[in-house]
């Protein structure tokens, strides 16, 4: 079975939220393959734009969405990176489609800032969550019913799985990597990927 998984894009998005996942879940997908006989990637990995438009990432990269909110494929997780998210989070039909991907069979992973975005949407009250170290303090201010840890790299809750800064979403993305699919299959990745897997303690 493949296992979808969309990561929405925006200007302003920063680079290493989206990267990051993108480059842990493409990994673990061609690691998986090494062993295995089915010829289906375990994971298939796209972009969501609001438009197909392309959108200047932070710093400038130019990213061409795959595909936009209203004509995706059907994801089992979407990532929501963060960067610059004001003028994202005055996006109306943006939180709106947000909000309809959390449903019973799909997880939710926001990176960074991207949990303002999900945060948004009203689905995180009640919920433990975590950001940015710079910005906890706002996201505790901006929405008070929730929950957020100011001392973790990420926070599953489920439906939801929040991370810290930028480099900590490559840390959650692995973690999804383990709840998805096996732990072999993660520290296989991690190893590929020569990356010092950091995990909550």
């Amino acid at each position: 079975m493949t296992i979808n998984i969309g990561i929405y894009v925006y200007d302003d998005v920063e680079v290493l939220d989206f990267a990051g996942p993108y480059e842990v879940f493409t990994t673990a997908a061609r690691m998986h393959q090494r062993n295995s006989r089915d010829e289906r990637p375990l994971f298939t990995v796209f972009t969501i734009g609001r438009t197909l438009s392309s959108v200047r990432a932070r710093a400038g990269l130019k990213v061409d969405p795959d595909y936009t909110i209203n004509d995706h494929p059907v994801m089992d997780c979407l990532v929501v990176p963060g960067g610059v998210i004001t003028s994202e989070l005055d996006k109306p039909d943006v939180i709106r489609w947000i909000s309809g991907q959390a449903v019973p069979e799909r997880v939710i992973a926001a990176v960074c800032t991207g949990a303002f975005l999900v945060a948004k949407t009203g689905k995180l009250a009640g919920k433990q969550v975590t950001t940015h170290w710079e910005d906890i303090n706002d996201l505790k201010e901006m929405f008070p019913a929730v929950d957020v840890l100011s001392t973790l790299r990420w926070v599953d809750e489920g439906a939801f799985v929040t991370s810290a800064g930028i480099s900590a979403g490559i840390d959650m993305s692995l973690h999804m990597v383990e709840r998805l699919h096996s732990r072999e299959l993660a520290e296989r990745t991690a190893l590929q990927l020569d990356f010092d897997w950091t995990e909550n303690d």
